[in-house]
């Protein structure tokens, strides 16, 4: 009799952890079908409606990982919260985008037209900017390497046309 309470008993345990488990999934919305996917195939699928031409569009939050944006048309976009890594935006039109808060890590905007854009609190370490045009653009607390920071205020120009902020203060050139 005793082993048969002790078999019960186990079986008991059994299953009240198995039961446990399964609130625990549900409470903490912890689902296998619901995994997050990779960054690279996250990006992949909202990539999927871009077009050369995005002037005015809502892209907050969108994730650009080793995106091709070169050449593109993402004047007035509002990019706030966006990430760009690895991204080639060289020649992109990026004039009065709203770029607060982006993240470009490792990006390219080589002779981009960021003239008026907003690139306020955005990390931009190891993205490059040679021959940009930043007249107007707003770069207050933004984080650039040093040597881009340098060569970006020996053609800082123009005030914000949304913040009232000079280029050369938001980038505390000397």
């Amino acid at each position: 009799m005793s082993s048969r309470n002790e078999s019960r008993a186990s079986w008991s345990g059994g299953w009240l952890l198995a039961a446990l488990a399964l609130v625990l999934t549900w409470c903490l919305g912890v689902f296998p079908a619901a995994a997050i996917t990779a960054p690279e195939l996250r990006s992949q699928r909202s990539l999927q409606d871009l077009q050369p031409d995005m002037h005015g569009r809502n892209l907050q939050q969108q994730e650009f990982l080793k995106a091709t944006l070169a050449g593109f048309d993402l004047s007035g976009t509002d990019l706030r919260g966006a990430v760009f890594n690895s991204s080639d935006l060289r020649g992109a039109n990026l004039k009065d985008a709203n770029l607060e808060d982006a993240v470009a890590f490792a990006s390219h905007f080589e002779d981009t037209d960021l003239s008026g854009a907003v690139l306020r609190n955005a990390m931009l370490m190891q993205s490059h900017f040679k021959g940009a045009t930043i007249e107007g653009a707003d770069f207050s607390d933004a984080v650039l390497d040093l040597p881009e920071q340098k060569a970006l205020c020996k053609r800082a120009a123009g005030v914000n046309p949304s913040t009232g902020v000079a280029t050369k203060d938001s980038l505390a050139c000397r």
